[in-house]
């Protein structure tokens, strides 16, 4: 079996750009014998063929491979944080026009977010996100901003109110803020990183890579960012050896680039 998974591990990054072998294997293989059981299907060699003769299998395990567990302002106190002190701090270093990328943005919980926590400072007009993830369903479903009460329960009140409509038991955010946020399809272990950064957030995915994996993406994050920009990471994401990597920690949450 050891063998038959790393065949496919193999053949899944030929197929898909997606390496396996960055994840936590005990958890990853947990996740991609569930989906197997799922099809009634007797291992991984008969679950790769269907990969590749069945669209719609293929899309739900890149979809199911991918960490999709996301809200609106996630860890409040934190948010709060970057309205009274990073957003003001950055425009006072880098001006309005600020360059923001999004990593792993999921299903634009994150980005949507980032767009209604500079309008309190900046007028929509000067507000731009880039947002990538490695799965075209979640970008999709980001395009389409359609999201859970749950989803958005912790939004300031005021906002909510501004830009997002109640549909049915959902709520549809408004295409002023879709506008503001650019998606994109992006591989961190792969892919070309954004340069001249001045704020970055990628929240609450790393703790599902390898230590390795963490290393070259925190470095590549230090690389994009330009003198004096933050990174911003997750509540269990604590970078230890920040130094290493030339960032500055700000606190639990927030690190910037010296």
């Amino acid at each position: 079996m050891i063998y038959d998974y790393e065949a496919f591990k193999r053949s899944v990054l030929d197929m898909t750009k997606i390496d396996l072998n960055a994840y936590k294997e005990k958890q990853m293989r947990r996740r991609i014998d569930t989906l197997i059981n799922k099809y009634k299907m007797s291992g991984y060699e008969e679950f790769l063929g269907a990969l590749k003769s069945d669209k719609k299998i293929f899309e739900d395990f890149v979809n199911y491979l991918t960490i999709n567990v996301s809200e609106f302002y996630r860890n409040t106190d934190q948010w709060e944080l970057m309205d009274k002190q990073y957003i003001p701090e950055l425009i006072s270093k880098f001006g309005p026009n600020l360059k923001i990328w999004s990593a792993a943005c999921s299903t634009g919980d994150e980005p949507y977010s980032l767009v209604m926590a500079l309008s309190r400072h900046l007028p929509l007009s000067q507000i731009k996100i880039l947002a990538t993830d490695l799965d075209k369903q979640v970008i999709a479903a980001a395009k389409m901003g359609l999201y859970s009460e749950k989803s958005i329960a912790n939004v300031p009140n005021d906002l909510k109110n501004k830009y997002f409509t109640k549909v049915g038991a959902s709520y549809q955010i408004s295409n002023e803020i879709k506008a503001r946020v650019e998606f994109k399809e992006h591989n961190l272990l792969k892919d070309i990183y954004p340069d001249r950064c001045h704020f970055i957030i990628c929240r609450n995915v790393l703790i599902y890579f390898t230590e390795e994996a963490k290393d070259e993406i925190f470095k590549k994050f230090s690389t994009s960012l330009v003198k004096d920009g933050i990174l911003f990471i997750g509540s269990t994401e604590q970078i230890m050896n920040h130094k290493d990597y030339g960032y500055n920690r700000k606190n639990s949450f927030y690190y910037q680039k010296v």
